[in-house]
């Protein structure tokens, strides 16, 4: 005969193996993925037949989905006639992943299509995504001979990607070509990373930037090439947290902070690395650029470590009288303050003979400037450097010689 407490027990030991089991097949269940082919949706694959409704729809269905979902783009080309926006606000899937092994193109016979928008594709409010691969090709050609060309009637032009207010996304292995503007904006997005990214343009495209970061944080670029008409990464305000490694660019303007300062009430950049960049026929190298203007902003806690310099122009610069076309320079005392900036183990040629600038303002004198182990060459000779309203300390080998 048994107890009460028996049975419980002679009971338990039977559901224990099972539980499991059970539990098991349910989180199997809960966590599978579901696929969605474009091509299943209306999509066209020529380059010729607009997939811009097909697109959305299997964007829609995969935040519809309860599970995780993969939204899979083949080889080929797919006609993208008109802004793309991937909205999260109502996904109910916790995680979407786009494996592209296709290109995503823009018109090629105009430039109106995409010209007058502000973003070609865009990413709005999603979380938990991923891009992997790609290529998207915004055609920008048509509107930068307009540009170049004076006419006063042409588009702005369309940033190619740009990802707004979202979190937790990854993009990796994406190409970006052609871009009419700018290829890639971040902007108010926390914890993102970009990585193996190639981005191309001519060098002579106007404001093609490769990266552009604003209001961001903890934000990761790691070993990517990046070949434009203009900053091949620019960091405007309100950055924080951010980690940039491996990084080609060239030709383009350099690895940019800034331009800052053009409002008075801005949000400042701070903890920024850049580590092992390499640069090649660029404008500039290391950049801090700001406007001398009347400002709150600030730049501080900044690190650029083992970087390498192939006949850059102005390798190392701060710029705080940044003022690009030299008309109406504002010329104000007072302007963005600059703090704590580490330049360790820069390496190369210089393309000028001045490698090393550091041009700050009286009202806010540059502060805790810090340069390590610098060894910059023009033609074959030891470069100079400047220094304006700079205050900071030298150490190891300087080539040029140190002016702080």
């Amino acid at each position: 005969m048994h107890t009460g407490s028996e049975s419980q027990k002679d009971l338990s030991m039977v559901i224990k193996p099972v539980a499991p089991v059970l539990l098991f097949v349910l989180l199997q269940y809960s966590s599978a993925k579901v696929t969605y082919n474009v091509l299943s949706f209306g999509a066209n694959a020529n380059g010729f037949i607009d997939s811009t409704t097909a697109f959305l729809n299997v964007w829609n269905l995969s935040c519809a989905s309860t599970n995780p979902a993969i939204i899979y783009v083949p080889k080929g080309r797919y006609l993208i006639s008109s802004e793309l926006t991937f909205s999260g606000i109502t996904c109910k899937s916790k995680a979407i992943r786009f494996n592209i092994d296709g290109t995503l193109v823009a018109p090629s016979n105009t430039y109106n299509a995409i010209g007058n928008t502000e973003v070609w594709i865009k990413l709005y409010r999603a979380n938990n995504v991923t891009i992997s691969g790609g290529i998207l090709d915004a055609n920008g050609a048509p509107l930068w001979n307009c540009k170049s060309s004076g006419k006063k009637t042409c588009p702005r032009g369309a940033t190619t990607f740009g990802i707004y207010h979202s979190q937790n996304i990854v993009i990796s292995n994406m190409k970006s070509l052609n871009s009419q503007m700018l290829h890639i904006i971040l902007y108010a997005c926390n914890n993102t990373k970009l990585e193996g990214v190639n981005i191309s343009a001519p060098e002579r495209s106007p404001n093609t930037d490769g990266i552009h970061l604003m209001n961001s944080k903890d934000v990761t670029i790691l070993n990517s090439k990046i070949s434009t008409g203009d900053d091949c990464i620019s960091i405007g305000p309100g950055n924080s947290n951010l980690w940039i490694e491996k990084v080609v660019c060239g030709p383009g303007h350099g690895i940019s902070i800034g331009s800052l300062g053009w409002e008075e009430n801005e949000a400042g950049v701070q903890n920024v690395t850049v580590k092992n960049a390499t640069l090649i026929g660029s404008q500039n190298g290391l950049r801090i650029k700001t406007w001398a203007r009347l400002s709150n902003g600030f730049v501080k806690d900044v690190v650029f470590q083992h970087a390498s310099m192939e006949n850059v122009r102005n390798p190392i610069i701060i710029d705080a009288n940044y003022c690009p076309h030299k008309q109406k320079c504002p010329n104000q005392v007072t302007g963005v303050k600059i703090s704590n900036v580490v330049y360790e183990d820069v390496h190369g040629t210089s393309a000028t003979r001045v490698a090393v600038k550091f041009d700050c303002k009286k009202g806010k004198p540059c502060t805790g400037i810090r340069l390590k182990d610098v060894n910059l060459q023009y033609e074959g000779q030891p470069a100079e450097s400047f220094c304006s309203y700079v205050d900071g300390t030298a150490s190891g080998l300087l080539q040029p010689t140190s002016c702080l």
